[in-house]
């Protein structure tokens, strides 16, 4: 079993500083509990709601820079690994991005691929790469960014790249549908799903946490509610390879990757989207 924590918290809008030092605390009290992955929501090292590209390339970090150094070192220390989030600033892009960091430095990195006319979304470059499935020793992991989420063709992705566990980091200012969604991406993957959103008011825009658990089965096996806090939750990895489920044996069984029939999916990926382009209210 893998002891996993979601740090529910606050970011403080472009106070970077502040947020490692936050980020170092809720890293070193997790695994004083046990945890051997600890989970931020979206941009947690950054803030997320900015009215401008000015305002938000300032509170930006670099992948290289000595806020994810930071994060690193604690990591080293605790034996630990993190994902935290962050307004990633390359060159003249700023990006959505994801980190994941282990006990030997930063890992991996995912770049959001869906983003959205709210927050910084609205200045940042979509990302240019697939879902990555990152080999750990904890087991393997997949990453997506709040909106991502919604689209099921990302999880699928995720799952067929070998992900155990799909870890969602977000900013999800309403909760509608949420929990349905969670389960429903781990249920359809047969996957461990985890979902960490923040809280805490920034700009005006109200966020209200509600973190939670899925297992492959679709179950919820933890969740809370309003107000900073940790979700302490343990995954059964293996369980996410055993994707045949056998209600009867031998009469009623079944396996939602195995039977899959992608030879008639052709329009999943060949056909151009009916709708208005990702971002098409974008700044």
């Amino acid at each position: 079993m893998l002891p996993v924590c979601g740090v529910q918290m606050a970011p403080r809008r472009g106070e970077s500083e502040a947020n490692v030092r936050i980020t170092r605390s809720a890293i070193e009290a997790a695994t004083r509990e046990g945890a051997r992955l600890v989970v931020f929501p979206e941009a947690s090292l950054t803030g997320y709601v900015f009215h401008d590209k000015e305002s938000a390339r300032a509170a930006a970090v670099e992948a290289a820079g000595p806020e994810l150094a930071e994060v690193a070192e604690v990591c080293r220390v605790a034996d630990a690994w993190a994902v935290v989030g962050a307004i990633e600033r390359d060159g003249d892009l700023l990006h959505n991005s994801l980190f994941l960091v282990g006990p030997d430095g930063p890992a991996g990195r995912y770049r959001k691929l869906h983003t959205l006319c709210l927050g910084v979304d609205r200045f940042t470059t979509p990302g240019s790469e697939p879902p990555p499935v990152f080999e750990t020793p904890l087991g393997r992991i997949g990453l997506n960014i709040c909106y991502d989420g919604t689209f099921p063709e990302t999880g699928r992705a995720l799952k067929l790249g070998g992900a155990q566990l799909i870890v969602l980091s977000t900013n999800w200012p309403n909760l509608r549908l949420k929990r349905e969604q969670v389960r429903i991406r781990a249920y359809e993957n047969h996957v461990n799903y985890l979902a960490v959103n923040r809280v805490g008011i920034e700009e005006g825009v109200a966020f209200h946490g509600g973190s939670m658990a899925a297992d492959p089965s679709g179950e919820m096996i933890s969740e809370i509610g309003d107000g900073p806090g940790f979700l302490h939750v343990e995954f059964d990895m293996t369980a996410a390879d055993a994707t045949r489920v056998v209600e009867v044996g031998g009469e009623y069984e079944y396996d939602y990757v195995a039977d899959r029939r992608p030879d008639m999916y052709g329009k999943l990926t060949n056909s151009p989207p009916a709708g208005e382009p990702s971002g098409s209210r974008r700044a």
